[in-house]
């Protein structure tokens, strides 16, 4: 089997140098702020719930997940079951007026805007700014003139449009639109434009700055846009692209100014079942006034660290459930009381619910690490009624797992596995372990830098041994593979120990 470091081998080199991506998982559509010494972050969070996650970095390198912005999704009824594919897209985050913003898209819905005076702490409940389908990837900008205003895009699959960035002006408190919108960037009318969108609004130098992407997820660009005027007419210049590295699409993301006044720029790349994975650049400036991102317009591989000093740190993975469910966990769906509870281990009712877990409420997942990881736990259900399901699984738009069923009388090891557009099959390796209720089986999954994995199970006295054919992690709709952990049935709970997910040694 492979071999597998105990520590996760982050960004920080612990000499000053950091190496990209900064931010190894599926931290979607990032955008982030510098108050004062801290930076903040926040990224798409798509059906997971909680929602609009916040990380916290002193240097722009080490992240820590210190909450989230969105407890529950809105509409609550809408979000009961998983709408995969829906719910957050691309946020933006911006400090003014002493508070932190989000103002966020639900493509479905419209536009919102929360706020909170402590990133960390409790956020406002969302507020419709804009109604309708298609409006996505909102900015606010409040401006040096006194005045508000807010880009947006929009999406080809709900409004029949794309390709365009309308801008706003907004009051100051981001309760209301005074106007109508103006198209101010038209992508069609662009030469070798396409899927323009995830717009950020800044000024710098006396210029309106919009830096948006265009060229589609995989294998598109960046793009700076400056006018004197926030409507237009905007001139443009590709600032960040692929080149000769292996950095595909290298696009979407947040300029921001350290306190010594230098430039950075957080982008992220897609890397199929692993998301997209978060990078970090430096910005110089040209001659003639434009941001030069990287090494003259392709990413850098590694690079001095913005801020020195900070100790290496990475966002949590392994979770040891001594009293709370930790922060990089997040539901399917909004969550029901009773589903889950906390004492010394994950305690999770079996609840009735679909095998099909791409479909199923009230799984747990958080994100796979790029490059390879072992994940692992012990699973032991209590008290289950016939039929009852726990298990470890990894979930995109395939889905496999593996874990315990009740039989009658017999605790059986079980491995299920289903393909993009089938249903989970019913067929697969089993082996009964015990009578009785109370068996607790190791099992984990092996997960090499392809997304290929191998899911095993160590029953009590037996070392780890391959369960099941080997299953390929695919990513799901918008999102990374999740790495989840369910229980199903009509009565019972099912018992997890410690999650540890460790990394690959390469």
């Amino acid at each position: 089997m492979p071999h597998f470091l105990s520590k996760h081998s982050g960004p920080d080199n612990g000499d000053g140098t950091y190496r990209n991506p900064v931010l190894r998982a599926d931290w979607s559509d990032p955008d982030a702020i510098r108050v004062g010494d801290d930076f903040y972050l926040t990224a798409s969070s798509f059906h997971r719930v909680p929602g609009l996650p916040i990380l916290h970095s002193r240097d722009l390198v080490n992240w820590t997940i210190i909450g989230h912005a969105l407890q529950r999704l809105v509409p609550e009824d809408d979000f009961r079951t998983p709408q995969r594919g829906g719910g957050v897209w691309a946020p933006a985050l911006r400090h003014h007026a002493g508070r932190y913003w989000i103002v966020y898209p639900d493509p479905d819905r419209g536009l919102f805007v929360t706020s909170a005076e402590d990133p960390a702490g409790e956020w406002t409940e969302p507020h419709l700014l804009k109604g309708g389908k298609g409006l996505i990837d909102p900015c606010p900008l409040w401006a040096s003139d006194g005045n508000a205003y807010l880009v947006h895009g929009w999406a080809k699959s709900r409004a029949g449009i794309n390709n365009r960035l309308t801008v706003h002006r907004m009051n100051d408190d981001a309760t209301q639109l005074l106007d109508d919108g103006t198209v101010a960037i038209d992508g069609d009318r662009l030469p070798g434009y396409r899927t323009l969108e995830g717009p950020k609004f800044y000024e710098h130098d006396g210029w309106y700055w919009i830096l948006a992407p265009a060229g589609g997820v995989t294998e598109g660009w960046q793009s700076a846009f400056r006018s004197r005027d926030p409507f237009g007419p905007y001139e443009d210049r590709i600032v960040l692209e692929q080149g000769h590295t292996d950095v595909n699409g290298p696009h979407q993301g947040a300029w921001v100014t350290t306190k010594d006044g230098a430039d950075w720029f957080l982008h992220f790349q897609d890397k199929g079942p692993f998301g997209r994975v978060v990078h970090l650049q430096p910005v110089h400036w040209t001659d003639d006034g434009w941001p030069s991102i990287g090494d003259n317009g392709t990413p850098v591989t590694a690079h001095p660290k913005p801020v020195a000093g900070e100790p290496p740190t990475a966002p949590a993975a392994s979770d040891d459930f001594t009293s709370t469910i930790g922060p990089q966990w997040a539901w399917q769906a909004n969550p029901q009381p009773g589903w889950a509870t906390v004492d010394h281990g994950l305690h999770l009712a079996c609840v009735p619910g679909t095998p099909d877990l791409r479909h199923l409420p009230n799984l747990l997942g958080q994100r796979l690490p790029d490059g390879g990881c072992r994940a692992e736990t012990a699973i032991r259900l209590h008290h289950p009624a016939d039929g009852a399901t726990a298990g470890l699984a990894l979930v995109g738009d395939d889905h496999a797992w593996i874990g315990l069923t009740r039989d009658g009388d017999t605790t059986r090891i079980t491995c299920r596995t289903a393909e993009a557009g089938t249903p989970a099959r019913q067929n697969g390796p089993e082996r009964p372990v015990a009578t009785g209720a109370d068996t607790s089986v190791r099992v984990g999954v092996d997960v090499d830098p392809t997304g290929r994995s191998q899911f095993w199970a160590a029953p009590p006295g037996e070392e780890p041994q391959p369960f099941g054919a080997p299953f390929q992690a695919v990513q799901g709709r918008w999102v990374g593979t999740a790495i989840g952990l369910f229980a199903t049935g009509t009565s019972g709970t099912a018992r997890f120990d410690a999650v540890r997910i460790t990394h690959a040694d390469g």
